[in-house]
């Protein structure tokens, strides 16, 4: 199996049971109704364990445009293979939405929330606040790529570095999602929101493409600034990009803040 094929397949296997809890615990008339955050984060954080058993020894399970750019920025993946592996997670999220949506056919015409039936999909605000929610996105993608660092950086049992990381996504959900729903994955969002804008769901309403952009700008600055980090801290290696995504993270900081006392 290809490298790519393996991203398709490690991305489709995440979305397919990732937003199926999602709309297992939306969806009106489904047994999981209402079922809770804690259930969607541990269910996230099995997703991510299930998808890195499947592919991580042929691709390494990035399954997440921002871990790919993270790992090129930092010298440990041939930016060569980035477009391709992207493509692939891309692709992957798509068709994993796509047969949710079958799966979970008959309910969306129950449900009458429109915004619900988007939350299925793709990531929101609790608050709506331009720079923090891209900021919140920011911090969550840099805890995350610095603990796949962290983990790498340690032996384990065999088989066991999936249920790390997989614990990771868990804490990471718990601790920094309840902001925007922690996409911490361009793909994650992007791709289930585009399944959303064209498929013929009942009563949908419109994708939120204003918003669009965070989850998949604010996961790729800060996977890369987590990265960078990494390098610093760990490794004593500082270079540019380090300063440069520091000085943008603190600007978007500052505006954050900046937006939140002038409200």
């Amino acid at each position: 199996m290809s490298t790519y094929l393996a991203e398709f397949i490690g991305t489709m296997v995440l979305m397919i049971l990732g937003i199926g809890v999602n709309a297992g615990l939306t969806l009106q008339g489904s047994y999981a109704k209402s079922a809770g955050w804690v259930v969607t984060t541990l269910g996230w954080g099995l997703a991510v364990t299930m998808a890195v058993f499947a592919v991580g020894s042929i691709s390494g399970a990035h399954i997440n445009p921002a871990v790919t750019l993270a790992l090129a920025a930092s010298g440990d993946f041939p930016f060569a293979d980035v477009p391709g592996y992207i493509i692939a997670q891309m692709l992957g999220a798509i068709t994993g939405a796509t047969i949710i949506w079958l799966h979970y056919l008959p309910h969306w015409g129950k449900t009458d929330s429109p915004s619900d039936k988007l939350g299925v999909f793709s990531t929101g605000p609790a608050v709506p606040s331009r720079w923090a929610n891209l900021l919140s996105e920011i911090i969550g993608t840099f805890v995350l790529i610095v603990g796949l660092l962290f983990i790498g950086a340690n032996q384990f049992t065999e088989g066991l570095n999936p249920v790390v990381v997989g614990a990771l996504i868990v804490v990471i959900g718990m601790a920094l999602g309840g902001t925007t729903g922690f996409a911490i994955n361009p793909a994650r969002d992007l791709g289930p929101r585009i399944v959303h804008a064209v498929l013929p769901i009942k009563g949908k309403g419109g994708s939120n493409w204003s918003y669009a952009w965070i989850p998949v700008v604010g996961p790729l600055l800060g996977g890369v600034m987590g990265a960078f980090f990494y390098q610093a801290i760990f490794q004593g290696k500082t270079g540019p990009g380090f300063w440069a995504m520091s000085v943008a993270t603190a600007v978007i900081a500052g505006l954050a803040v900046m937006e939140e006392n002038g409200k």
